[in-house]
């Protein structure tokens, strides 16, 4: 980004809030996008709720495989929380203001649990491979206690990153301009709002994001490509179908998830718009915790069976 345009003297201002414009160029769509949203909100906060009620009360979902799930539910509550319900207060009241500090804590915690997500589903691929390649070691290494270590490390390990980041970032100084086109405080659009030249904060970013998004990445690959090395190896294909079933729902959520957020961060910025930037920010915001309970539960036998004992309770 070539910010020297922004000339830093005279131009800085003490900005105390930004301007969150959203979809407000869609000013005839307010209420409909309004109530998808809602439906949406809804819709994450029921699902991972049911996920998280059915590892906790279903015997047979005692696993080490489903309290992952569990804490991937609950994550993903908090993930949508930090965004969705400041986006519906502001397409509803047409009040697109946001003041520094919520803005710098909206995307604090929308950092961390980010960086949570990452960790976490690496965790859960680590999982699946002990589970599928030493299953009779499985027992004795992905012990409670293990599990427990594993889930808190993956929620605390990208916190002080994280906060870092935020505190770099809003030391900058903003100039007049206080737009941000995004429908949160995301840091693409928030450093182009800084003064002068943002060249090594851009690079303190990448660096921070090859750490904290690319490492799980390569972990979940290298633990994918030794399970399905072990699976092409058993004798029968139901032995091979059962066992892929059982990592396959984890599989198409790391996908969704690492496919789009690695297009709205890595991808040169040449390539799209803000417009595009938001769709797939939208999509791994929001789209994909919407549909991550469904993957898990329709893809999931123990999950269907613990569900259906659930509604048909006498």
């Amino acid at each position: 980004m070539k910010h020297d345009e922004k000339k830093a003297e005279g131009n800085v201002s003490t900005v105390t809030q930004f301007i969150l414009l959203g979809f407000s160029d869609l000013s005839n769509l307010q209420g409909f996008l309004f109530g998808v949203f809602l439906i949406i909100y809804m819709i994450i906060i029921i699902g991972n709720s049911l996920i998280i009620i059915l590892t906790r009360l279903d015997p047979a979902l005692q696993k080490p495989m489903y309290f992952f799930l569990s804490n991937f539910s609950f994550l993903e509550i908090c993930y949508v929380s930090v965004i969705l319900p400041r986006m519906l207060v502001n397409i509803w009241t047409h009040d697109r203001r946001i003041s520094l500090l919520e803005c710098a804590t909206q995307m604090c915690f929308f950092l961390m649990l980010g960086a949570t997500e990452c960790f976490l589903l690496a965790v859960m691929a680590y999982d699946r491979y002990v589970a599928i390649c030493n299953p009779l070691h499985y027992p004795l290494v992905m012990n409670e206690k293990v599990c427990v270590r594993l889930a808190v490390g993956s929620w605390i390990t990208g916190m002080p990153i994280q906060i870092g980041e935020t505190a770099q970032i809003f030391s900058l100084h903003f100039c007049d301009f206080n737009q941000i086109n995004h429908f949160f405080c995301d840091i693409p659009p928030v450093i182009k709002l800084a003064c002068g030249n943002t060249s090594m904060n851009e690079i303190i970013v990448y660096v921070l994001a090859i750490v904290v998004v690319s490492a799980p990445f390569m972990l979940i690959l290298t633990s994918y490509s030794k399970i399905i090395s072990t699976i092409l190896k058993l004798p029968t294909a139901s032995g091979r179908a059962k066992a892929f079933s059982t990592c396959s729902s984890h599989l198409v959520v790391v996908v969704l998830f690492f496919g789009s957020a690695t297009i709205t961060y890595f991808s040169p910025k040449s390539k799209h718009s803000a417009g595009t930037d938001k769709l797939f920010s939208l999509f791994y915001t929001i789209v994909t915790p919407m549909f991550n309970p469904m993957i898990y539960s329709l893809r999931n036998r123990d999950v269907i069976a613990a569900l259906k004992k659930l509604l048909f309770k006498k």
